[in-house]
């Protein structure tokens, strides 16, 4: 069933009327500036400046309170200090209105009585079905139906065109700063919008809302943090069975973690790494810089889908940048297969000195030869083999002259190539340059820019793995708590679950150890089993490729006698007893519970390669098959599993079925657990699946 937007935030940012409590005529006062704003560009609903000490505030009819309104005002804007607000919204009748937004600083950010006072206002809200935004926001702007419910003076210093992106802020400085900057770069906007405090509505009330706002086909999000993991992901996941693309910046990079020493995922999952998780996991492109910000927004709103794939095309009139840019394409991720052999051998024919392999350098013959630039790029594209293309012109795109070559360019490819987006890369004139991007073609001075902005763009259709997990089986059944788990026991519960794991006893003297090993067969491995040993090889408590009955009683009193003399006061409990393991890759598989975001599962090689490399993927549980497969790609090591030096490849499918099984058994068990560590988790050669040997187990009160 498609969800509906929330009416109540409708009310919000599409009001039909708007009361201004504390409306002032004084220039420079918060109280003043919406009123202005709203009147000077033409604000069409009702608007009420409220204020006790004026019958009429910048020619508008005032009234005393929000209690004298008489209807058709979904909207009050509170710029009254902190300890007036919600006796300022005590006024209003239950119903009549449907949102505020609290422009005034003093709350929660403020200390504890801020807190309070936060709080009182919530209460007032709520008792009146009336939705907050803020407290300590700038606003929002409706830019389409032209409501400046802000009293940044950004749109006073000139205003935005309506466009297709909706922007959310948590800072209200930034806000204001990414409104100018859409204005500096020409960008249109569907809504602007800060969230303040967010003591009702959050950013991601406001990325659910854009979702399903006809108005936004792309939505620019800039967050310092989240309370509400759930809450966000539904907002992410809105946007994606939306078709629009999210733009993140994501400031703050913590290691929360780090102190948990004893288990590597803990340590890596940080919360810089869960949240490139969550964005990863729902197609939402971070980015790392404001110049990558802006850029990507302009790219998704001016190309109205992205490249399908990741192969591009470069055309150049300089071969020297050509070089650059293709450098620029290897970091970025992208191919750049070579036209085919008919094609170049056209261009040579019509060019000889031209380079006819990608990048395509058709030389400064381009500018002299009108149609040479577009026979050769009708050419090369005709057999469907680039999802993008990207052009450098240098400066001849400032040559008037030239205006209509590079138009007609542009106009023509759009015609003939629809699902070849194009890129043009140099100095036109700041009319021109919109010239183009109406016609639906990205322009960008530096190549480079052009170049990184494609690639990230053209990641978008990678990310082909659901975030649902609607088609998931159940849940494994819940297995009864243990106050604590040895490796024995964690090891049995992951088997429960679904996950393939080694058979494994527990021995607690050497003829139990001696019984579990015939019942096994052939040679097994002996390791001790106590929860105050976390590296157990350094200090002899690991025996491998154990045959006989003799060997067996040495190396359990072996094993005993030196962790005793390494350890004596650790408790003991017995040394397991497991098969020798067959050859195959060692990976790590583990379970951090996020406090915002709950479960997240990480995979990377094991050993070495996830200690000093932190070569590592993670996703939010649960997830499915498509979405592990992802996780094995994305790590550096995914060479080493398809098979390096000969090795053959290992049963990814396995071990992607295995991650997905652990997912599925962290989100169901989310209460229970605070973390769970496989390693090493094997990974066997195709078609024998894969293993796990060792598991560690962490109960939620038991974390300490």
């Amino acid at each position: 069933m498609t969800q509906l937007p929330d009416s109540s935030l409708s009310r919000l940012f599409d009001p039909r009327g708007i009361a201004i409590v504390g409306a002032s005529a004084t220039p420079g006062k918060i109280g003043a500036m919406p009123v202005t704003l709203l009147r000077q560009h033409g604000y069409e609903g009702r608007i009420v400046p409220v204020n006790p000490r004026a019958d009429a505030i910048q020619g508008l009819p005032a009234v005393p309170g929000l209690d004298a309104l008489d209807g058709d005002v979904d909207l009050a804007i509170l710029a009254v200090p902190a300890a007036q607000a919600a006796q300022a919204l005590e006024r209003a009748r239950p119903g009549g209105i449907g949102a505020a937004v609290v422009f005034t600083s003093g709350f929660s950010e403020t200390g504890p009585a801020g807190a309070a006072q936060q709080e009182r206002l919530c209460a007032v809200a709520r008792e009146r079905g009336i939705r907050l935004l803020g407290p300590n926001c700038l606003g929002f702007m409706n830019v389409r139906r032209k409501v400046y419910a802000t009293f940044s003076p950004a749109p006073a210093n000139g205003i935005v065109p309506p466009g297709g992106i909706g922007m959310v802020s948590q800072s209200g400085a930034f806000g204001a700063y990414a409104y100018s900057m859409a204005r500096e770069r020409g960008l249109g906007l569907s809504h602007w919008i800060s969230t303040g405090n967010e003591a009702d509505i959050d950013v991601a009330d406001c990325i659910e809302w854009l979702a399903h706002d006809a108005d936004t086909r792309v939505i620019m999000t800039y967050m310092e943090g989240c309370r509400d993991g759930a809450r966000l992901r539904r907002a992410l996941a809105a946007a994606r069975a939306a078709g629009k693309p999210v733009v993140v910046t994501k400031i703050g990079r913590t290691q929360a973690g780090a102190q948990a020493a004893a288990s590597h995922t803990a340590a890596l999952a940080g919360d810089d790494a869960v949240y490139d998780a969550l964005f990863r996991q729902y197609g939402a492109l971070r980015a790392r810089t404001i110049e990558e910000f802006f850029n990507l927004g302009y790219a998704l709103d001016t190309w109205k889908r992205p490249p399908a794939g990741r192969r591009l095309g470069i055309f150049t009139i300089s071969g020297g940048v050509g070089a650059l840019m293709a450098d620029e394409a290897q970091d970025a991720g992208l191919a750049l297969p070579e036209p085919a052999g008919a094609a170049q051998a056209r261009l040579l024919e019509r060019v000889p000195f031209a380079s006819a392999r990608n990048p395509v350098d058709v030389t400064g013959q381009a500018v002299s030869e009108p149609g040479l630039l577009l026979a050769t790029a009708d050419d090369i594209l005709a057999d469907g083999r680039y999802d993008a293309l990207a052009v450098f012109l240098a400066a001849a795109g400032s040559s008037e002259a030239l205006w209509p070559t590079f138009e007609a360019f542009a106009r023509d490819m759009q015609a003939r190539h629809p699902g070849v987006p194009l890129a043009i890369s140099a100095l036109f004139p700041p009319a021109r340059r919109r010239e183009l991007e109406r016609l639906g073609c990205l322009v960008f001075p530096d190549p480079s820019a052009a170049i990184r902005t494609i690639g990230a763009v053209a990641g978008l259709a990678d990310e082909a793995g659901s975030a649902s997990c609607a088609d998931m089986p159940a849940p494994a059944g819940n297995a009864p708590l243990l106050p604590t788990y040895n490796e024995v026991q964690a090891m049995e519960l992951l088997r429960q679950a679904g996950l393939p794991a080694t058979p494994c006893t527990l021995a607690v003297d050497e003829d139990a150890a001696v019984r579990a090993a015939a019942a096994l067969g052939g040679a097994v491995a002996m390791k001790v089993v106590s929860p105050d040993i976390v590296h157990k090889s350094d200090v002899g408590g690991v025996k491998l490729n154990i045959v006989g009955e003799e060997a067996l009683r040495a190396a359990y009193a072996g094993i005993m006698g030196s962790v005793r003399r390494h350890c004596p006061e650790a408790q003991i409990d017995g040394v397991l007893v497991a098969p020798m393991a067959p050859k195959g890759v060692e990976c790590i598989a583990g379970v951090h519970c996020d406090p915002v975001f709950g479960p997240v599962v990480m995979f990377g090689l094991g050993g070495v390669f996830v200690e000093v490399l932190k070569d590592v993927s993670f996703r939010l549980a649960p997830f499915g098959r498509d979405v592990a497969l992802e996780m094995i790609r994305e790590i550096k090591g995914h060479a080493l599993l398809q098979g390096a030096r000969g090795a053959p490849p290992c049963d990814i499918g396995a071990l992607a079925d295995a991650l997905a099984a652990l997912s599925r058994f962290a989100h169901a068990r989310r209460a229970d657990f605070s973390s769970v560590e496989i390693n090493p988790l094997l990974a066997l050669p195709e078609g024998q699946g894969a293993l796990a040997l060792d598991a560690v187990v962490l109960r939620a009160d038991a974390a300490a």
